[in-house]
């Protein structure tokens, strides 16, 4: 194969003894000005039906073939969807697969919205548009959703994904494990939350130890001595590392 480009957002060409053929999303076939043959057209139509991708092979001058893919959703997908609607989160499936399709998977898995046949240029617009309603976490896995992963408030890749998207993000989720997303934000919520107890244990000390060992209370026979004062500022010290370690016990699933 010779000149073999990939096509953001269409699919991929190349050429064969001669002959250009290319492969891509059916919505290619008429930006390129073709036309589906009949029996084509009903096999598209009927992987529509059955919830199938498909993905169209065209020459120059026509269009030779419809491939029908259907896929399997994992069990762990089901259950990071479960957990995710368990702390509340909605969940929103951007994708470029066809309508039917979208719709099949969504169901499925119980996700509460979805956006199918969407180019890549245009995740980024459905990522702005959740943005104005909340913050937004974005996983993707892919060259076409380098930029959704740029602009959410969040981007985690998948450690399988591609390059560019592993660039993109602000978290890589090592192993090829949705539930790994959940995981991470579980783990967010319990460092910030440790953050803010340990935040309270450090103030709590400067604003009780501080005034005494200045003696604001010392005509009242109450005065810190230094001895006291360094104590105190260990065991502050011991608390917060020990509060610290203490997200390894953390139950992240």
């Amino acid at each position: 194969m010779q000149d073999f480009q990939t096509i953001t957002g269409r699919g991929v060409q190349g050429i064969i003894e001669g002959q250009a053929y290319y492969v891509g999303r059916p919505e290619w076939v008429t930006e390129r000005n073709l036309s589906f043959p009949d029996s084509l057209q009903q096999a598209l139509d009927r992987a529509d039906d059955r919830g199938e991708s498909a993905v169209v092979l065209m020459a120059d001058d026509r269009v030779i073939a419809v491939i029908s893919m259907a896929d399997q959703v994992r069990k762990r997908a089901r259950t990071t969807i479960e957990r995710l609607h368990q702390m509340n989160i909605q969940t929103v499936m951007i994708t470029g697969d066809a309508e039917a399709v979208a719709r099949a998977v969504a169901e499925d898995l119980g996700i509460d919205r979805y956006y199918a046949r969407v180019l890549p240029e245009d995740k980024v617009k459905r990522i702005k548009d959740l943005k104005k309603d909340a913050p937004t976490a974005f996983v993707g896995d892919g060259i076409n959703d380098a930029a959704a992963l740029l602009e959410a408030n969040m981007g985690l890749a998948i450690g399988a994904g591609t390059n560019v998207a592993i660039e993109s993000a602000d978290l890589v989720l090592v192993e090829d494990d949705p539930l790994d997303a959940v995981k991470a934000l579980v783990l967010a919520k319990k460092t910030y939350s440790k953050m803010l107890q340990n935040l309270f244990w450090a103030t709590g000390y400067n604003i009780v130890a501080i005034p005494l060992a200045a003696g604001i209370l010392s005509k009242w026979g109450i005065v810190l001595s230094p001895a006291v004062g360094a104590l105190l500022m260990s065991l502050s010290t011991v608390i917060v590392a020990v509060n610290a370690v203490l997200l390894r016990r953390v139950k992240l699933a």
